[in-house]
């Protein structure tokens, strides 16, 4: 897999743009994998029976309740760690299987949409890191609209390392507070750059 297909692995926090983003790395034909579209698939499908069975009460109507879920983990590392060991073995495998049909599709280049990369270590799995960013207060008010409150987007941030520090450690940074049109300019230099870059995947 890794012989002649370069892994992108595209990250940053809630309100940054990244799904704009991986919408435009779309546009120019790169094969994109949503890890958190994958989770929502799967609470509707594979992981309803494990998770019931491990967290009782937190399923209904064959789907996981994500409000009834997120009130059993929430402050709860134990629980957590519990629930992450169900799910990130099956989002693993459909990325697998997503980069198995990307390069048989003959992809030159495949994206990776992870939020956790950092976090999960994912970017050891990818050739190159592009994170998202916006300034503090671009991304505080675009969460806001979502109708998400100032605790709540602190608690999210807390879980993930600071974007400063995403920044600091990324191959490629895409600021997305100039507009759809300079993004998009950003990820055709990317694209550009990765043509020529050494895969670093073993």
């Amino acid at each position: 897999m890794a012989a002649i297909m370069f892994v992108i692995g595209l990250t940053g926090s809630i309100g940054m743009g990244k799904t704009t983003t991986a919408q435009l790395f779309a546009e120019k034909n790169v094969p994109v994998h949503d890890a958190d579209a994958i989770v929502h698939l799967l609470y509707e499908g594979e992981a309803v029976a494990v998770i019931e069975a491990a967290f009782p009460g937190t399923t209904k109507n064959y789907k996981v309740d994500r409000s009834a879920l997120g009130q059993r983990i929430v402050g709860n590392a134990d629980a957590l760690r519990r629930l992450e060991a169900i799910v990130h073995p099956l989002v693993r495998h459909a990325e697998t299987q997503f980069l198995e049909k990307a390069l048989n599709s003959g992809a030159k280049v495949a994206l990776l949409d992870i939020p956790l990369l950092y976090e999960t270590n994912g970017d050891q799995r990818v050739d190159a890191v592009v994170v998202v960013t916006a300034p503090a207060e671009v991304q505080r008010a675009r969460v806001l609209e979502r109708g998400i409150d100032s605790a709540q987007l602190e608690a999210l941030l807390a879980r993930q390392l600071p974007d400063a520090e995403k920044r600091r450690r990324a191959d490629f940074v895409v600021d997305t507070s100039r507009g759809i049109e300079s993004a998009r300019a950003q990820v055709q230099d990317i694209l550009s750059a990765v043509a020529k870059m050494p895969k670093r995947r073993k």
